[in-house]
């Protein structure tokens, strides 16, 4: 383990400490970590075979996400979303991305910018092969990576930020319930390139009006299977 002293070995502490929160997070979104379960930082640093130190911060940046819980005396548990939160979370989206899109009006989509939406197309039509094979923890990686590189192209990296957070937890919360489904081929939204289509002809409504077909769907469809 390198020194943590300074130089090299606080960006390397820095980095660990970064692939450890995205490792954690992948746990909980792939269902290995559950809702409510406990773990320590020594069970964790056993796991990965690392010091304390790197693993406290990741689960201390994971509680800050709204992941995880500090359980005091006992370490750290992982948050358990209802429906309810997750019909708040879609809400939040909304707001942030209508608000996204009616900027639209007032940017012009030049060549550099239209070279970034292929890119972030490009990993729409992955989505939405993920999405139609109902491949859900395919279908979550470049679902995240998607929404992270479309919001950048706004110019707000606190937006995007923001976003990403809201979405990771969007999935933490639908996730558990979505994998009680026995196949979810063709039942997971897949329309990613039509919005990217939209957004480059700068038609702000039509976007809006996918996101919010998106929204309706999505909701929809964790209530039932949370209803059982």
């Amino acid at each position: 383990m390198p020194g943590t002293g300074g130089g090299n070995g606080a960006v390397t502490r820095s980095t660990l400490r970064q692939q450890l929160a995205d490792a954690l997070r992948d746990e909980v979104l792939a269902g290995r970590l559950k809702p409510g379960q406990e773990f320590t930082v020594k069970e964790i640093a056993e796991q990965y075979g690392v010091s304390a130190t790197p693993v406290r911060e990741a689960l201390v940046d994971l509680s800050a996400q709204g992941l995880l819980h500090a359980v005091q005396h006992r370490g750290f548990e992982v948050r358990e979303y209802s429906v309810d939160d997750y019909r708040n979370m879609v809400e939040a989206r909304v707001l942030v991305t209508d608000g996204m899109f009616r900027r639209l009006d007032d940017r012009r989509v030049d060549p550099r910018t239209a070279a970034a939406l292929a890119g972030v197309r490009r990993r729409g039509e992955e989505a939405r092969r993920a999405a139609t094979a109902g491949d859900l923890d395919i279908l979550i990686g470049y679902d995240l990576r998607f929404w992270r590189e479309l919001s950048a192209l706004f110019g707000n990296p606190y937006l995007t930020d923001f976003l990403h957070r809201l979405r990771v937890q969007c999935w933490v919360c639908a996730v558990r319930r979505l994998r009680q489904a026995d196949d979810l081929r063709g039942r997971l939204w897949a329309d990613h390139t039509e919005l990217v289509d939209a957004l480059t002809r700068r038609e702000a409504q039509t976007a809006q009006e996918i996101i919010a077909g998106y929204d309706a769907y999505s909701l929809t469809l964790v209530e039932r299977l949370a209803d059982g």
